[in-house]
């Protein structure tokens, strides 16, 4: 059915849109706080690693119960709970004693990211299962999706900028308590104004239906699996870290540059990630594939960007302590990868709405995104570790390692699809 049939539903897409732009940067925002602020306090690799562990854990639950609960009480329900659920773990997190011992702080800032990754996924399957009901089918369908999730990338690539200099510039609490309030305004105005458009629920709807049945799906949400713990393994800890340790001199000055230089690189990365995924449509030429044929260029893409993070470990590792020299390079190979992630990213978000149907979506995109949130809890747990044991080099050694597990789920969908990428 044309967009222009559906007036309501287009309304309320763009609300459920536009909400989950704003909880994306306090999202991305809330992370580079959280991670510079106890890295300054002196935790180490494995103790920040730990701080994102509940929020993982919570996005894998979350998502397994999300798709039920939007399909019984409908999606509206799920968007309002995300978002309170995230103004209320921001005044939480602003109640942090710097007094408490670093047991106690990290037991504290897990309980708080968990409920902040309780909202994250709520709101996340909100707004995905909103374009399966809401978009054309066929070519708009990828278009649609693909421009929702590289502007909500972008978005949140500006949170982690935003994050990183409010950090500098006023502090851990002032930051978050005024994250807290420009949220709790915007659910508000949302609550207010909502469009209608939206399914209600169904009484009928069963939580053992989460399950899909439908091997598609189930490969491509283990290849999901893969893909973000290959990309949170270097990206959550790792990476922070290493700059960290590159840019800072140790004064308060020299914090509050480093804060702002990593700030900058997360933010050019998220932005430029989503920039291609809101391309990818354009990039692979869906309007003449089909989504047998784009299954096989997801396994062309992601055995592509298998090569990228093993030549930056064997090269870090062979050139040794951090330089300048090698800052950069590093730096440019991580945006290479960016690129080439997002085309796979794009492409999975994609697949999942088209391998699906309009009765199941809520449920077969929730189980989807609890695959996508065990690989980002792998990723975060595995980037603590492997910096700790073997340093930068090992964290990119293991993601290399990941893409190449994806690239063995994806085949499994392709099947005897072309893997050209044209």
């Amino acid at each position: 059915m044309p967009v222009t049939e559906r007036p309501a539903g287009f309304a309320a897409y763009v609300a459920v849109t536009a909400a989950y732009w704003a909880f994306m940067l306090t999202d991305g925002a809330l992370r580079m706080l959280v991670l510079l602020h106890f890295n300054s306090l002196g935790f180490s690799p494995v103790q920040l690693a730990y701080l994102f562990v509940l929020y993982e854990i919570a996005g894998v639950v979350t998502n397994l119960s999300a798709g039920w609960i939007a399909a019984r009480f409908g999606l509206t329900t799920t968007l309002y709970a995300g978002l309170g659920l995230q103004v209320l773990a921001l005044v939480a997190l602003a109640q942090l004693d710097p007094a408490w011992s670093v047991a106690a702080s990290v037991v504290f800032v897990m309980a708080v990211q968990g409920v902040s990754g309780v909202a994250k996924d709520l709101a996340k399957m909100s707004s995905k299962s909103a374009v399966k009901l809401l978009a054309p089918e066929g070519d708009g369908l990828f278009r649609w999706v693909a421009l929702l999730t590289g502007s909500k990338n972008a978005v949140k690539g500006f949170g982690f900028l935003l994050g990183a200099a409010a950090l500098g510039l006023f502090g851990f609490v002032p930051s978050v308590l005024g994250m807290a309030v420009v949220l709790g305004v915007i659910l508000v105005a949302v609550l207010v104004r909502m469009p209608p458009g939206l399914p209600a629920g169904r009484k009928d709807a069963k939580f053992r239906d989460v399950l899909s049945s439908n091997p598609r799906v189930n490969w491509l949400s283990a290849a999901r699996v893969f893909l973000f713990g290959a990309r949170d393994v270097w990206f959550v800890v790792g990476i922070p870290i290493y700059f960290y340790s590159v840019l800072s001199d140790g004064s308060p000055e020299g914090q509050r540059a480093a804060f702002f230089m990593i700030g900058v690189f997360m933010a050019i990365w998220v932005i430029l990630y989503g920039a291609v995924q809101a391309r990818a449509p354009a990039l692979l030429r869906s309007h003449a594939r089909s989504a047998h044929e784009l299954a096989g260029a997801a396994r062309f893409w992601v055995g592509t960007l298998v090569f990228v993070p093993a030549l930056l470990a064997l090269s870090v590792w062979l050139l040794g302590q951090p330089t300048w020299w090698l800052t950069t390079l590093v730096v440019v190979g991580l945006l290479v990868f960016g690129v080439l992630f997002a085309l796979n990213s794009a492409l999975h978000s994609y697949l999942i709405l088209a391998f699906t149907s309009a009765e199941r979506v809520t449920m077969d995109v929730g189980f989807y995104y609890m695959a996508n949130a065990a690989g980002r809890l792998i990723g975060t747990v595995l980037s603590g570790l492997t910096y700790q044991l073997g340093g930068l080099p090992l964290c990119l050694g293991t993601a290399a390692v990941m893409i190449a597990l994806s690239w063995v789920s994806i085949g499994r969908i392709s099947g005897g699809a072309s893997t050209s990428p044209a």
